[in-house]
């Protein structure tokens, strides 16, 4: 493990494996380089790419620097890609996707991105519904209730079945890492800016861009991913077959590679 200074001060800590171009993959909300689906795409894509894992701010190794927003985060992959050498692509998962978007929108050393269903909500009443997540997640964790701060971001944000997060209550090999990291559940609902699309914003992006999610995940995402597609100019849009928004990392690693190999310029 290494650590690379953001602008601000903060330590992220990062792993990196493999040899080739430089990638860089972005975490979702709750997961870090050792909690979550990136330790097991890194080993898939290390045969092509020096692949970097890192802990996202005030999660792992890393350290914290309030106040939280969303240009810091950016900031972040930005002294990763320094330290990648100046250029990298980006693969970011969930809301690590539009984090991914965002870095790319503000046009640093990116070759090409891919984004997997990254939860924009399209559409005034799903955006409206969901308007305020950010202030309740903010309030649940000033009043230190960070079980209860991750079964709101599960049910209420994510909407995940109530009887799977009792199940989840009860795996010690899991719900204390999740709690462990409640308090950065806030900076994922700012990064995702109440969950609307910012088309115009995404709209500047020019670098090569892949947009991707499962055929069996849920219809919303499946429509963000084309709204996606339709506002980033010339992005490709890609389906995964029989995927959710759990997807396997040895169907997407695939993508990956040939998405980079064929439509990124060397």
């Amino acid at each position: 493990m290494e650590h690379v200074i953001s602008a601000d001060g903060t330590a992220i800590a990062y792993e990196r494996i493999g040899r080739g171009p430089s990638l860089i993959l972005i975490d979702g909300a709750l997961c870090s380089r050792k909690f979550g689906p990136m330790p097991k795409l890194a080993p898939l894509l290390a045969g092509g790419f020096i692949v970097y894992m890192y802990d996202r701010r005030g999660r792992g190794a890393s350290t914290d620097t309030r106040p939280y927003s969303r240009e810091r985060e950016i900031e972040d992959v930005v002294a990763l890609i320094g330290k990648a050498g100046g250029t990298a692509f980006l693969v970011g998962l969930s809301s690590g996707g539009a984090l991914a978007l965002e870095a790319a929108a503000s046009g640093l050393g990116i070759r090409g991105i891919a984004v997997y269903e990254a939860p924009y909500m399209v559409g005034d009443a799903a955006h409206h519904s969901r308007a305020g997540h950010e202030t309740k997640l903010r309030q649940l964790i000033d009043d230190d209730r960070r079980g209860a701060a991750v079964r709101y971001f599960l049910r209420d944000m994510v909407e995940v079945p109530a009887a799977f997060v009792v199940l989840m209550q009860l795996m010690p090999w899991m719900w204390p890492k999740l709690k462990a990291v409640a308090h950065t559940l806030p900076y994922d609902a700012a990064v995702m800016q109440n969950f609307s699309l910012p088309a115009q914003r995404l709209a500047t992006i020019r670098v090569p861009t892949l947009i991707m999610n499962g055929g069996n995940s849920d219809q919303r995402l499946q429509e963000a991913a084309l709204a996606i597609a339709q506002a980033v100019p010339h992005a490709w849009h890609r389906t995964l077959a029989g995927q959710t928004h759990n997807v396997s990392m040895s169907v997407l690693a695939p993508e990956l590679v040939e998405f980079f190999s064929t439509h990124c310029s060397a």
